[in-house]
């Protein structure tokens, strides 16, 4: 019997989840000796036809081709994985979903009429069935190795569904939301980060997408507190992750007028300083081409 056969696609993405593949560096020479890594274009133009054992699928449906050749990828393919907020949440690009995309193309390009492009961008399970959904912007590499060698082994990958929270309290962070009064996404978003950003003190961006059971109310209801307007709220939620349904829903919630808050109902606020505080900007990381 010959080696498992391993595929990674991309639709519409930034490569930035397949990088992470090859950024496991060492990991990777020790897969690629119990797997057969028959097609991943980002790192050989060689290509072995299928079908495959496991299809690493990165990326969001937003062509009508893509729409059709997902689901020949689905067929050759005996696991799915999907890799990313893309590929898991329809990514940066599912904004188009709140606008008319016939309208951002004749502003954008001289020939509207060359470009060919759905109305909305759509996570890979609104089109077929998934096996597995790994998540981040871009995901990571541990955990990527996981559900690899959790599939090699024939188990259930071992990732966390708890919220970026629990990671603050095993890593010993302090409360971005309670020490400072930053806004923070920690409490509706997936763990797999390890609580980076929270670590250096800065709030959640959410780019995880949502954790299994997040509570809308509650946590529309910290942001407002924390001083953010309504529009700021909705676009916290319109990010990485913005087809989520969990975040659709956490973006559309009205929690009634902001309560009349005073210096000390925020913890870390200081007197006569300003309530008008949104989501700090997410510094700039490069994680591929595109």
């Amino acid at each position: 019997m010959g080696a498992p056969t391993l595929a990674v696609w991309k639709f519409a993405s930034c490569d930035g989840c397949q990088l992470t593949l090859l950024d496991c560096e060492d990991e990777l020479l020790a897969i690629a000796s119990q797997v057969k890594i028959a097609r991943f274009v980002e790192a050989s133009s060689e290509i072995q036809p299928g079908p495959y054992d496991v299809s690493l699928v990165e990326g969001s449906i937003t062509t009508a081709a893509d729409a059709e050749r997902i689901g020949q990828v689905r067929e050759m393919s005996r696991t799915l994985v999907t890799i990313g907020a893309c590929a898991t949440a329809g990514g940066v690009q599912a904004l188009r979903n709140f606008a008319d995309v016939e309208e951002f193309t004749s502003v954008v390009y001289a020939r509207p009429d060359y470009i060919s492009a759905l109305a909305t961008s759509t996570p890979i399970a609104a089109h077929v069935d998934v096996d597995f959904e790994l998540h981040g912007c871009p995901i990571d590499r541990r955990q990527l190795l996981e559900v690899i060698t959790a599939l090699l082994a024939g188990r259930k990958p071992n990732i966390p569904a708890h919220s970026v929270c629990f990671d603050c309290k095993q890593r010993g962070n302090v409360c971005v939301v309670v020490a400072h009064g930053t806004p923070c996404l920690g409490p509706v978003t997936h763990a797999g980060c390890g609580a980076l950003c929270p670590a250096h003190h800065r709030g959640c961006y959410g780019c995880f997408g949502p954790m299994e059971t997040p509570n809308a109310g509650a946590q529309v209801g910290l942001l407002r507190a924390t001083g953010m307007a309504e529009a700021d709220v909705r676009r916290a939620f319109r990010t990485f992750n913005t087809a989520a349904p969990a975040f659709i829903e956490l973006s559309q919630v009205t929690t009634g007028p902001p309560p009349a808050l005073g210096p000390r109902d925020v913890p870390g606020r200081k007197e006569g300083e300003s309530q008008d505080r949104p989501l700090a900007r997410r510094p700039h990381a490069s994680t591929g081409p595109g």
